[in-house]
């Protein structure tokens, strides 16, 4: 069976211990007992207080069929699905299949029994009863087939509706606090000016919606996804919800990035006999960052309905429920900006969202998670001023100055073996800012580096900058026009001069 992750891996993952602090408490809790979040306490590795909010966001193991909130005869006929479609044999397997815990999968298997859908096969070399084997009937493989019919769901148990609700609520944005630090270590290596950060920092502590705007190749894309990294919360996503009667998938491993289990120990082998136990119907995960950009359709804004397999997948924005939805390059997207803005002008407002089953049933769910528009248009082009109100963060990510535009400079430069003369980043700055009529941008220097260092593997040199290399880099800033005057003659001057170096 794959290792389950525990109180303690939890734990670490939120950046609330160490892996040392947890080793302690682990072989302390094997000498005297205990349990593991109140040893963590007593040897200061934690806070009371931290640890009960931890808890309190971390989803309980049901104790019974009906706590788990879904009809027996639903579970029965999920877990009949699930041995048949993965030929499934022993309780150990069902458990793991399931995600429920090994004493409600033991009251499902005498209902299958009695209703001569499973027939015991015995022990297999263990007198562990999570061996003990099983194999469908007759009657069991029919209705497999029959409920497969009417639903291919065949993955773990679902939730509830009123417990996702919930445990949305519980995992908000704002349950953390993001400092400036945080913020500027999440940044890495990227240059910016410290008052955007400042800007930035109060938006993501509110978990309200985000517009960063500029010109093109400044980084605003690379501002919003190392946003990603700026909380440490471990927050829980169910596999699937259960709607009036309907599976909603909501697990997305392409969006989730789920904490891994450990290897399993041997004296930890058996999970669900352990104490401090969460309901792995939900997966631990980083908080989601989900990035949409010119593909995004409205129809991806509402659950999609799978007619063959009869069950629904989450939409975009419900999967990124506790973390952040990014829509870049806004305004050249499939859907209008006005329809875009249109479906989402309620929920930015009331935090609420509406979503419709393909039988005309509605239901809401919390709109609680931080969007962050990015583009390059100017805003008020894009959308009309009753908009722009309910966005209560305009952060202009604009051209560097010209300090922060040598520091980006460096930085390139050291990683690619170059050295920059005080005369060549002059002559850089006056080409593009004179000669090509173009603003400084955050993406020139890597830009221009790369270009240099490709010239001079060609030309079978070092690397280093000389003024003709710096010219085809800078030529290729902008394509040429011709017949064009200004900045742009002095454009075709240089690509001439660099046709007629080439052919000499």
């Amino acid at each position: 069976m794959k290792g389950r992750i525990r109180l303690g891996d939890l734990l670490i993952g939120a950046n609330l211990v160490t892996a040392e602090q947890v080793e302690k408490a682990l072989d302390y809790q094997g000498q005297f007992g205990g349990k593991l979040g109140e040893l963590l306490v007593e040897t200061g590795a934690l806070s009371q207080e931290k640890l009960e909010a931890f808890l309190y966001r971390m989803p309980t193991e049901p104790q019974s069929i009906a706590a788990t909130g879904i009809h027996d005869s639903d579970l029965l006929t999920l877990l009949i699905k699930l041995i048949y479609a993965g030929r499934l044999e022993t309780v150990r397997q069902f458990v793991e299949a399931i995600k429920l815990p090994y004493h409600i999968v033991l009251e499902l298997i005498p209902m299958a029994i009695d209703r001569q859908l499973l027939r015991a096969l015995g022990m297999r070399d263990t007198d562990n009863l999570v061996d003990m084997s099983y194999a469908l009937t007759e009657e069991g493989r029919r209705r497999a087939q029959d409920a497969l019919q009417q639903s291919r769901y065949s993955g773990p148990a679902p939730v509830t509706l009123g417990e996702f609700t919930e445990m949305v609520s519980r995992q908000k944005l704002t349950n953390e606090t993001v400092t400036y630090p945080r913020i500027r270590k999440a940044l890495g290596d990227l240059v910016f000016d410290s008052s955007m950060i400042e800007k930035a920092g109060p938006a993501l502590n509110a978990g309200r919606s985000m517009l960063l705007y500029g010109p093109p190749g400044n980084g605003k894309t690379s501002v919003a996804l190392s946003f990603s990294t700026v909380f440490d919360d471990v927050i829980y996503m169910p596999y699937a919800v259960m709607i009036e009667g309907q599976i909603m998938r909501v697990f997305d491993a392409s969006v989730h990035t789920v904490l891994e289990p450990p290897v399993a120990r041997e004296d930890n082998t058996f999970s669900f006999v352990r104490q401090e136990e969460y309901d792995t119907r939900w997966v631990p995960c980083k908080r989601p960052f989900v990035i949409a950009g010119g593909e995004l359709t409205l129809e991806m804004l509402d659950l999609r309905y799978d007619a063959v397999a009869n069950f629904y997948e989450a939409p975009l924005h419900v999967k990124a429920l506790g973390g952040c939805f990014i829509i870049d390059d806004f305004g050249r997207q499939l859907v209008s900006p006005s329809n875009l803005l249109n479906r989402w002008i309620v929920p930015l407002e009331s935090r609420v969202d509406y979503l419709k089953l393909h039988t005309g049933k509605s239901f809401t769910i919390p709109f609680e998670e931080l969007i962050i528009f990015s583009t390059n248009i100017d805003p008020e082009d894009l959308m009309d001023p009753a908009f722009l109100r309910r966005l209560p963060y305009k952060i202009e990510v604009g051209a560097p100055t010209l300090d922060l535009y040598r520091q980006i400079f460096d930085k390139e430069c050291e990683c690619g073996g170059l050295v920059l003369s005080d005369e060549m980043f002059e002559l850089i700055v006056l080409k593009i800012t004179e000669e090509k009529g173009l603003e400084l941008a955050a993406f020139q220097p890597k830009f221009i580096t790369d270009q240099v260092l490709a010239t001079c593997r060609f030309m079978d040199q070092l690397p280093h900058f000389e003024p003709r290399f710096i010219d085809y880099a800078i030529d290729n800033l902008r394509v040429h026009r011709p017949g064009a005057k200004g900045p742009a003659a002095v454009e075709s001057r240089s690509f001439d001069g660099a046709l007629s170096y080439m052919a000499s």
